[in-house]
């Protein structure tokens, strides 16, 4: 059954339901027209009943009570198919109509019945009724042949309509399922034809039934997500190409000089030290990428310590003081907040903040680090500067760093934003850049103590 198409099994179903429909129906149908049957035949014997109760009444004396069964001839003249008797106390049949008595003919008082003799179909009954002085039995048969012929052939119509119906509802449930399931089979040869060269195809939605439609965005929704997906994919293999392609240029290149000719142990230092500052680059951009993916796969899982953001801030100002005195920038605290997390992946985010801060500030500068709890906890790192506006929404993201001159550098490869996003992500937390009055400001919200508590629970 597994293999059996939707609109097969639809169709089936279909048919089936309307089967059972027709089925009960033609059953009422067939027990209605028994009833009416059974109803007129009994209306004819009731009539006839009457007819010999009546005579039998009238019978008062022996000669009149003689001359009943001439007039009940004469009342039966034309009703072939009744069958009168008149059986008195003994059992010995007074009385009997023209055609003779059919086999099974009750003799004694019975209820209403149909019995089947020498091929015949009859309904009858027997009642008692008093005749003068004496009580006879009356007896009295139907033959109802010519109804069960109609009855037979009526119940055999019926149900070879019901099978012709059964068999014509499976075609119609065929047909409309299959216009009705038109838009799925149109979305499977859509999905048939997706490639990463036609990610940007999409289903029309609007003409579409209410429950396929929603399939039909949600289908939409995800094509969105994999277009997105992929070119996100792609510019990062591009970019990540041109980063490892640099460091390992320069290794080669370093390396293929150095190999000309006979050189001194200081030169082969030399050269040694700047090979260890392009491994050192690789091994920090590796640490990163690996960190980077992991975060994409929900495997960075934090700690719940309780955090004092301005111990950690305060730490990281000595830590980079040194670096910022060299260009008179100076670096300011201001408010305090305590957080739920992990220690040093929180840590590792105000650092990258704080670097990206000094790196693009200009010389005497003043970098604000600004922390305040109402509910979530808001820390601010501002520092003077410009970034275009369309430049903003790409800033977290990876090996973009604003400026293609820089990327040669080795200051950094455009990772520390897009690191800051995923840890404080993992935080349950959001992050986002703005531009007001010659300042960029970096604002990083998280969940305090209380909200992070009950997600962790």
């Amino acid at each position: 059954m597994n293999s059996v198409s939707l609109t097969t099994r639809i169709s089936l179903l279909f048919a089936a339901s309307a089967a059972v429909v027709l089925l009960v129906l033609g059953w009422i149908v067939a027990r209605a027209v028994d009833a009416h049957f059974v109803e007129m035949d009994r209306h004819e014997l009731d009539g006839t009943l009457a007819l010999v109760q009546n005579l039998l009444a009238r019978a008062d004396r022996p000669d009149a009570l003689a001359a009943v069964p001439e007039q009940i001839d004469d009342a039966l003249i034309g009703h072939h198919s009744l069958a009168v008797a008149l059986i008195d106390a003994a059992g010995h049949v007074w009385y009997a109509s023209g055609r003779g008595l059919p086999q099974g003919l009750p003799r004694e008082p019975a209820a209403l019945a149909s019995w089947t003799a020498q091929g015949r179909t009859w309904r009858g009954f027997a009642t008692r009724v008093a005749a003068g002085r004496t009580q006879l039995t009356v007896a009295l048969a139907l033959d109802v042949t010519h109804h069960q012929h109609f009855l037979d052939r009526f119940h055999a119509l019926v149900v070879g309509a019901t099978v012709l119906a059964m068999f014509a509802m499976a075609a119609l449930g065929w047909l409309a399922t299959r216009a009705g399931l038109a838009p799925l089979d149109r979305m499977t040869r859509l999905a048939t034809r997706l490639s990463a060269t036609r990610l940007s195809e999409r289903i029309p939605h609007a003409p579409l039934p209410a429950e396929i439609r929603v399939l039909a965005i949600a289908f939409n929704a995800m094509l969105d997500r994999l277009e997105d997906a992929f070119h996100r994919l792609s510019a990062f293999s591009a970019d990540l190409a041109h980063e490892l392609r640099t460091p390992i240029s320069n290794l080669m290149t370093q390396t293929q000089v150095a190999l000309t000719r006979e050189r001194s142990a200081a030169d082969y230092r030399e050269v040694l030290q700047s090979a260890m500052e392009e491994y050192e680059r690789l091994a920090r951009m590796i640490e990163d990428m690996l960190f980077l993916a992991k975060a994409d796969n929900r495997q960075v899982v934090p700690r719940r310590d309780v955090v004092d953001l301005a111990h950690e801030v305060r730490t990281l100002i000595e830590f980079h003081g040194l670096v910022a005195e060299e260009r008179g920038i100076r670096l300011v605290l201001d408010g305090a907040a305590t957080v739920t997390g992990d220690r040093l992946m929180l840590r590792r985010a105000l650092s990258n903040l704080l670097s990206n801060a000094i790196r693009h500030s200009p010389d005497d500068a003043i970098v604000t680090v600004h922390l305040e709890q109402d509910g979530d906890v808001l820390l601010d790192v501002e520092n003077p500067g410009e970034i275009a506006p369309e430049k903003l929404p790409r800033l977290f993201d990876r090996f973009y760093t604003g400026d293609p001159a820089r990327r040669s550098g080795v200051e950094g490869v455009g990772l520390g934003l897009a690191i800051v996003r995923s840890i404080v992500e993992a935080h349950d937390g959001s992050v986002s850049a703005s531009v007001a009055n010659g300042r960029v400001r970096f604002a990083v919200r998280l969940p305090g103590q209380r909200e992070a508590a009950r997600g962790q629970s």
